[in-house]
């Protein structure tokens, strides 16, 4: 699904609350954006995106769906409000220390934002429609990274992976808890029912990295995957991927 793929127009009105400010007739209304955005997120949060509809939408706020296009003009503006607001949610404080301190801490926010709303990762920000709240954190976070001695590209380019790898770090979060949710079987009763046949199968001298690497990682997981874990060990050879960068400008 696409960020940006309704009316940008009308999209950027009801981000900027731009519609708000025109005269109106009639009856005030009964909700705000900002009801309807709330409903909206709840759904998502819950149950995803493909649960999420004007129809369930206006259900939950006891209005016709027809109703509900007055205010919003189709699931598609209502994405890019809800995904701008949830943006909103990080947590831009000044961070002490160095660059490397104020990039990490970009890094978890951005890994906690996709963990707490798992339906983010369903929704391509190849075109974003600039809110407020995308906006500010955008400025925010090439912060962490002005006045080192980077370029702008540079400076965009280092924000863009940092997130882009937070990103792919929380969808593994994300899969890892689900699968127990959609399975209703622990990572212990998956492996107790699939290895009996896995050592049927498996030839450890055909593959012996595989088979001394899986077996300690398991091990040490408990699991096939530990996605905190993973995120850890990757922010910090991506922090020294930086550094080199940043070390090459003196």
């Amino acid at each position: 699904m696409y960020g940006g793929s309704g009316d940008p127009k009308r999209s950027l009105e009801l981000l900027w609350g731009v519609q708000e400010e025109k005269p109106k007739r009639g009856p005030k209304p009964r909700f705000t954006v900002d009801d309807i955005v709330r409903v909206a997120i709840a759904i998502a949060d819950a149950e995803g995106l493909d649960a999420l509809s004007m129809r369930r939408v206006a259900g939950d706020l006891g209005i016709t769906a027809m109703s509900l296009y007055g205010y919003v003009p189709s699931k598609a503006e209502l994405i890019d409000v809800l995904v701008d607001r949830v943006v909103g949610e990080i947590e831009m404080v000044e961070v002490a220390g160095d660059w490397r301190a104020k990039l990490e801490h970009v890094a978890r926010e951005n890994w906690r934002l996709n963990v707490r709303h798992p339906w983010l990762l369903q929704v391509s920000s190849s075109r974003p429609v600039l809110g407020p709240n995308m906006i500010a954190k955008y400025d925010y976070e090439l912060r962490a990274v002005n006045g080192i001695g980077l370029t702008s590209i540079e400076m965009d380019l280092v924000i863009g992976f940092v997130t882009d790898y937070a990103h792919g770090a929380a969808r593994n979060a994300v899969e890892a808890a689900q699968v127990e949710q959609r399975t209703g079987a622990t990572d212990d009763q998956w492996w107790e029912e699939y290895s009996p046949l896995l050592e049927k199968v498996f030839d450890a001298e055909k593959y012996p990295v595989a088979a001394v690497v899986g077996a300690e990682a398991g091990a040490e997981y408990g699991a096939a995957v530990d996605p905190s874990r993973a995120f850890e060990f990757g922010l910090v050879r991506l922090l020294d991927g930086v550094a080199v960068l940043v070390g090459s400008k003196g």
